[in-house]
């Protein structure tokens, strides 16, 4: 495996507790091999996103140790957010980085959830390409129904996990797993507090529902701000950039007579994406990403 470089992006159901969030990490640091990159928190979505990369092994014991952490410190019974979620541990991506394929990453994601349900008994859903059947390839097939309902409904054959036995965590829920490409998780918010609107421009620009391609969007909440938030995951910027995305939810919230606050990125981007927006807004002629100085340094 010498040479091998992946990435894996935990999601955990936690953005309010600091003591919480920072074992979580320090799980992370901890593992020999693994190098952090980042981690962020959202108190609205009560969720933590962390990033690390490393050779296959090492990634999967980073996984594994900040999955155990979350466990032993995460009750989902007391929590609370504006994200979709059915784990404490709530989603691992495993995403080729160098000298590794997809499918690869796939076999990686085997091997995670089938050691997480030995060794936490949390049983786990497979997507994207780990998954085991068609219908769960897409994330938000597995995770749609949320940890409450799922509760009930793991017992009903088509939520049978596809590790373990049909019975979740009493505390952490299950976990989904899988492999997929570098996606970019992008939000915009808007100076408006009606959940309606948002949910409507949601509608409007995920794929799903005949919007852009390798977009998936929600609308969610921000109470504290008194704002709402278009969620969105873009799963493939060289198909769709991200100022594709910056436009179409624009002209749409203009329609309800809103305007767009900010933007946020959660987590890592690719330095061509946020060069490609650039390049967009200013109108720039000819400019290539080997331009800007810090990469010549």
């Amino acid at each position: 495996m010498a040479g091998k470089i992946v990435e894996c992006v935990p999601n955990f159901s936690e953005g309010r507790k600091p003591e919480v969030m920072e074992a979580v990490v320090d799980s992370v640091q901890k593992t020999e091999g693994v190098k952090l990159l980042d981690w962020s928190h959202d108190v609205n979505h009560n969720r933590m996103v962390v990033t690390f990369i490393g050779s296959p092994e090492a990634v999967i014991e980073g996984a594994v140790n900040s999955s155990k952490k979350a466990v032993e410190l995460i009750d989902l019974n007391h929590h609370t957010g504006e994200h979709p979620r059915i784990g404490a541990v709530d989603v691992i991506p495993f995403v080729p980085v160098s000298g590794i394929t997809l499918e690869e990453c796939a076999q990686l994601a085997y091997q995670c959830g089938k050691r997480i349900y030995q060794e936490l008994k949390l049983p786990v859903y497979y997507y994207e390409a780990a998954a085991k059947t068609p219908n769960r390839k897409n994330l938000s097939n597995v995770r749609n129904i949320g940890y409450e309902k799922l509760k009930v409904e793991v017992k009903t054959p088509e939520r049978y996990p596809d590790e373990g036995e049909p019975q979740l965590h009493p505390t952490a829920g299950a976990v989904v797993i899988g492999a997929r490409p570098f996606l970019v998780a992008f939000n915009i918010n808007l100076h408006c507090s009606d959940i309606k609107i948002a949910k409507a421009i949601a509608n409007r620009v995920r794929e799903a529902r005949g919007g852009l391609k390798n977009v998936k969007a929600l609308g969610m909440e921000l109470k504290d701000r008194g704002m709402v938030q278009v969620s969105m995951n873009l799963v493939n910027c060289d198909e769709t950039p991200i100022y594709r995305v910056i436009e179409l939810v624009k002209a749409e919230a203009k329609r309800y007579g809103v305007t767009a606050a900010e933007t946020e990125i959660v987590g890592l981007v690719p330095l061509k994406y946020l060069t490609e927006t650039a390049i967009y807004y200013m109108q720039l002629e000819g400019f290539k990403t080997e331009q800007i100085l810090d990469t010549r340094l």
